[in-house]
């Protein structure tokens, strides 16, 4: 009798142990995913306001056609990638845009002088600061649920129930992961 009490407090033990590991692990994934929610967010709130950048450029730089055309469909790359390796790859090519849009604007000192162009300057600026700290935060987030996937005795219950890793929200080029620079 002893011994089926042993065995029913161990098998009990482990019962919760094993809840308990699967309930950190859902909680660490959610904490992803609502991660990658701030990321969307802003990256939505940028492409929302790149139509703005482009429509003040325009008025200026009519010539300038086939830079509006690829700068449009960056963005429209960008806003319908899905993974975080797809994101990543779709927003550099944006950035590349939106950096090759500031620098046609430079040929235009009335533009710079523009009130409205200074002002989507600023906002894309701030936009790109918490675009960076959204980021840092995600990939704060993927490696903490990462590393408790990874290690041991995490890893008995999470490969049985189906976690997976998360990708990382990474820039491919060393150029495109500074910040657009941003000149008044």
């Amino acid at each position: 009798m002893n011994l089926l009490y042993t065995i029913l407090a161990i098998v009990a033990i482990l019962a919760v142990w094993a809840v308990a590991i699967y309930n950190r692990l859902v909680k660490l994934r959610n904490i992803c995913r609502e991660a990658w929610s701030g990321i969307d967010v802003q990256l939505k709130r940028r492409a929302n306001l790149i139509p703005n950048l482009v429509e003040a450029v325009k008025g200026y730089a009519k010539h300038e056609k086939q830079l509006f055309k690829d700068v449009t469909e960056a963005r429209a790359r960008a806003m319908g990638a899905g993974s975080p390796a797809e994101k990543a790859a779709a927003e550099s090519a944006l950035s590349m845009g939106i950096r090759s849009l500031f620098a046609v604007a430079e040929n235009y000192p009335e533009l710079k002088a523009n009130e409205n162009f200074v002002h989507l300057q600023q906002q894309l600026s701030e936009l790109e600061e918490q675009i960076q700290m959204a980021r840092r935060y995600y990939n704060g987030a993927v490696r903490q649920y990462n590393t408790a996937l990874e290690v041991f005795p995490n890893n008995l219950v999470a490969g049985p129930f189906g976690f997976v890793r998360m990708e990382f929200f990474e820039l491919e080029d060393e150029a495109e992961r500074s910040v657009p620079k941003v000149e008044f």
